[in-house]
């Protein structure tokens, strides 16, 4: 059967690659082409509000992203296909089985793809953040700091990552057939955890969070609090202009680790009605429990994924249809990493209308909790200040974009509201 299955999963694996490279591909040429053939009008929707110097702006930022994707789209081919059949997986396996065994070869085996992985990112991340982030005005990261993040995201990646990964490798050869069960439950008790102890000790380690200073953003946000039935909330500032000028606010913790966040600057560019109705948007994520209905997604998907791993795991035919002479439990962890990607490919569209969906239900939450013209104006702002486009390809939006594009959510913040929000 290995004989049959062997060459009918390669040309199978072949094939979703190359469809989904293809699709990839066909979709930013049509993003680019459309961007740029927009790119001298400002749409009639938002003439009064945005220059044609800022459409411009937003259009070629958008333009240049996308060209940096169809690189990093590359390096990332080449990267798997040099694992796979070009053999580079087959001779991290043999590297280490000569000097380690058991659990040790198998978190030296993964961590080296992780290492190599990051390598080959890094000089891309480079160029996003030093060029390209600096030749439209966003970039505020210097040298300095940039390699001070990276050695503190490696080393919270290992404190984290290196004892989970024993954990699991440890359960899938402990645990018989059903090791997939057991190491799902890890994965979301883990996951729950750094919920938890993200904005306690590790955001902190990143940023500085501040208590939003006495005035009227934080009166206007404690009265929407007590409007939505909310309850008290901590209220954290966050130095996001150390890094760039792109302003955000959001909500961050599990339990009662849950806070509300601002970036300085976005704090800076809007007013205090439009802070109050961007975080009356955010409220309405939380109303919805859109997050914890992502998480419950997101749980689920892992349990079958990790399922059909389980199903993998001891067929021959799935290592040598990827360039492998023979597997264990760390090379499938890795190999299953690897592939599933491109056959999952199709499905972006699907979660990308499911987030479109979220968002809409939140400004249609936020037009009655405070005033759908504030949030109009401050999605505005946004949408200059990081110059995000106004003509998207329809459908690169379609497939990829997680919010709605601009013309359509502010079609909708003015579209006839619904009865007053229900209590969280």
């Amino acid at each position: 059967m290995d004989h049959i299955l062997t060459p009918t999963f390669s040309v199978a694996f072949l094939l979703a690659l190359g469809l989904s490279a293809i699709l990839r591909l066909w979709l930013s040429w049509r993003q680019e082409r459309f961007v740029r053939s927009h790119r001298d009008q400002v749409p009639a929707a938002f003439r009064e509000h945005i220059s044609l110097a800022a459409h411009q702006r937003a259009a070629d930022y958008t333009v240049a992203k996308t060209r940096l994707g169809r690189l990093a789209l590359g390096v990332e081919l080449a990267l798997l296909l040099a694992l796979t059949w070009g053999g580079g997986l087959q001779a991290l396996h043999g590297f280490w089985s000569a000097h380690l065994e058991g659990l040790y070869y198998g978190m030296a085996l993964i961590a080296s793809v992780v290492i190599i992985t990051s390598l080959v990112d890094l000089p891309l991340d480079l160029y996003r953040q030093f060029r390209l982030e600096a030749r439209f005005g966003f970039n505020r990261m210097t040298p300095t700091l940039f390699l001070s993040d990276l050695i503190k995201q490696t080393l919270v990646s290992a404190l984290l990552g290196l004892p989970l990964l024993a954990a699991v490798l440890s359960l899938m050869d402990a645990m018989g057939q059903a090791w997939w069960l057991y190491v799902w439950l890890l994965w979301m008790g883990f996951n729950l955890l750094v919920l938890f102890a993200y904005p306690l000790w590790i955001a902190p380690l990143f940023n500085r969070f501040t208590p939003l200073a006495d005035g009227e953003v934080k009166a206007r946000v404690q009265a929407l609090l007590q409007r939505g039935h909310f309850g008290n909330r901590e209220l954290f500032v966050m130095d996001g202009s150390r890094r760039s000028s792109h302003g955000n606010a959001y909500f961050t913790g599990f339990g009662k680790a849950r806070r509300i966040v601002f970036f300085d600057t976005l704090l800076e560019r809007l007013s205090p009605p439009q802070v109050e109705a961007v975080l009356a948007h955010e409220l309405g994520h939380f109303h919805h429990r859109h997050i914890v209905k992502r998480i419950i997604g997101i749980f689920s998907l892992s349990l079958v994924f990790l399922a059909l791993l389980g199903q993998l795991l001891e067929a021959p035919w799935f290592y040598q249809a990827l360039g492998l002479e023979q597997g264990n439990t760390a090379l499938a962890l890795v190999l299953f990493a690897l592939v599933i990607p491109p056959f999952t490919f199709p499905l972006t569209p699907l979660f990308s209308a499911l987030s479109r969906r979220h968002e809409f239900q939140a400004d249609a939450y936020a037009a009655r909790l405070a005033a759908a013209e504030d949030l109009s104006a401050a999605l505005v702002k946004l949408y200059e200040d990081n110059a995000a486009t106004l003509t998207p390809d329809p459908l690169h939006s379609l497939f990829y974009d997680s919010h709605p594009p601009a013309a359509q959510r502010i079609a909708h913040l003015h579209a006839p509201l619904h009865a007053p929000p229900s209590p969280a």
